[in-house]
């Protein structure tokens, strides 16, 4: 239930980010010049990524300064593992790593400010749909740092530690399903509002420009249909991968176990890694990203959003099932990616369920 609330307190802010910039806009087009509310957006977003950048900045220096003293370095460690020697030796991959880790938490974080800039905006209106005068494709686009700062945390911890450090953790299957419907609501949520719901859409407003319909028939079983191919394909992929010896990496394995093996012992379970993934990642990224970001970005991002992956053979089974979800999304509507989406996913768990040792 701790990751569910974390979630959610970490997404206030974005909220809000997203609230004012949708403000904004309204004013915008309601002929106004909507520039003091955007001023107090733009504000608010370089406060909260400059908090960012500050935390990775000490991160860094910490770094530095524990590789030139010793015990600093010995100092560091025990407050980290809490004073526990087995802990302490999962937490000095970290410790040796903390320069890369800072660095890759502060320099994105400091990056996400300029695309709130008119020039950088205009630029990059060039190649993906967006507005150059709009504030809320201003923040959207910085928002894709948070993308890049995820992956560079997982990649620098590295997905061995993170195994190790996870398989010390008890988690109860409970509580992770409640943990994951949190996340995907959030996720849902933050996709309406961020497309003006509450500001500059009306609901049945923005359900049309997210794309969520009730599906026809056809649809459902487009959808379903769909989810069962990408099934296939991944499948294939593997097989092919590992013929050339490039097969699914065990530090994934281990932390896929770690991070969603309860849910994948029970009904109840699988069908939460469907339902609420195809919920609100699809809201996410084929309904509010992707009209705006196009096929390949938004595929792109998908993928890099599952960081605990790594650049893995799984990263590009995600960004595979990704272009099948767009290209569904071009042709219907986010509605039969989220059925397609779910398929996908209860498949892969009911294989896992009955046949434990295909995985």
């Amino acid at each position: 239930m701790s990751d569910g609330i974390l979630t959610v307190l970490f997404f206030v802010p974005l909220f809000l980010i997203v609230l004012l910039a949708n403000l904004a806009d309204k004013q915008r087009l309601a002929g106004g010049s909507g520039r003091t509310v955007a001023g107090l957006t733009y504000a608010f977003h370089a406060f909260i990524f400059g908090v960012m950048a500050a935390a990775g900045a000490a991160l860094h220096g910490i770094a530095i300064a524990s590789k030139a003293n010793d015990e600093i370095k010995q100092s560091i460690t025990e407050f980290l593992s809490g004073g526990g020697s087995g802990q302490a030796e999962a937490i000095l991959p970290v410790l040796d790593r903390l320069e890369v880790l800072g660095l890759g938490i502060w320099l994105p974080a400091a990056a996400a400010p300029l695309f709130l800039l008119p020039p950088v905006r205009r630029a990059l209106a060039g190649f993906i749909q967006i507005d150059a005068r709009s504030s809320t494709h201003a923040v959207a686009v910085s928002f894709v740092m948070l993308v890049v700062i995820n992956l560079a945390v997982t990649l620098a911890v590295g997905l061995e530690t993170l195994a190790d450090l996870s398989e010390g953790v008890e988690t109860d299957g409970g509580t992770l399903l409640l943990s994951v419907w949190v996340q995907q609501i959030t996720f849902a949520l933050w996709a309406v509002v961020g497309v003006g719901w509450l500001t500059r859409r009306r609901l049945l407003q923005t359900l049309e420009r997210l794309r969520l319909v009730v599906p026809r028939p056809v649809e459902v079983a487009v959808g379903i249909g769909t989810g069962l191919v990408s099934v296939a394909v991944i499948l294939a992929l593997e097989i092919v991968a590992g013929a050339v010896g490039w097969g699914v990496d065990e530090d994934v394995q281990r932390l896929t176990e770690v991070l969603v093996g309860p849910l994948l012992g029970s009904i109840p379970g699988i069908l939460t890694l469907g339902l609420a993934a195809g919920i609100g990642e699809e809201t996410l990224f084929r309904g509010a990203l992707q009209p705006r970001f196009g096929l390949l970005f938004t595929s792109v991002l998908f993928a890099l959003l599952h960081s605990q992956y790594g650049i893995t053979l799984s990263t590009l089974a995600v960004f595979i099932v990704g272009l099948i979800l767009g290209l569904v999304r071009n042709r219907f509507n986010t509605s039969t990616c989220v059925i397609a989406h779910a398929a996908y996913n209860i498949t892969l768990g009911m294989i896992a369920y009955f046949y434990p040792q295909v995985f």
